[in-house]
C-alpha cells in the first residue's frame, strides 16, 4: 500500500532529477512487485509445496526492502531539499527546480 503511495506521489512531479527519482520509483514499483509475488505464493498455497524456510525468507525479504527503501528516501529527500535552487538562471525570471506544490508531494513521498 505505501508502496503504491510512493509510486503514486513521485509519478506526479516532473522529476528534476531523473537519475535520483529513478532509483526511487525502481525501489518503490519493484518492491510493489516482489510484495505481490511473494503474496501470491501464500495466497495459493505455493508455500507448503516448496520446502523452504518462509520465517527465514520473510525476514531476508523485508530486510533488503528496508535498506533499498531508507536509500530511495534519502535520495528523495535529497532531491526535495534542492527545491529553492534555480532550475534555469535567467535574468528575467527564476524557475525553481520544485514549485509549492512539488514541492509538499516530495514531502509526502519522501516520508
Amino acid at each position: 500500500l505505501f508502496g503504491t503511495i510512493v509510486w503514486i506521489l513521485v509519478a506526479s512531479t516532473q522529476v528534476p532529477l531523473p537519475l535520483l527519482q529513478g532509483w526511487v520509483m525502481f525501489v518503490a514499483v519493484t518492491a510493489w512487485f516482489l510484495s505481490i509475488v511473494f503474496l501470491s505464493v501464500f495466497l495459493f498455497g505455493y508455500a507448503n509445496k516448496v520446502a523452504v524456510n518462509w520465517n527465514q525468507m520473510d525476514f531476508i525479504f523485508h530486510g533488503a526492502t528496508f535498506v533499498f527503501y531508507f536509500g530511495a528516501f534519502l535520495l528523495q529527500a535529497a532531491t526535495t531539499s534542492l527545491h529553492h535552487f534555480p532550475r534555469k538562471c535567467n535574468a528575467t525570471m527564476q524557475e525553481r527546480i520544485l514549485n509549492g506544490h512539488e514541492y509538499n508531494i516530495s514531502i509526502a513521498a519522501s516520508v
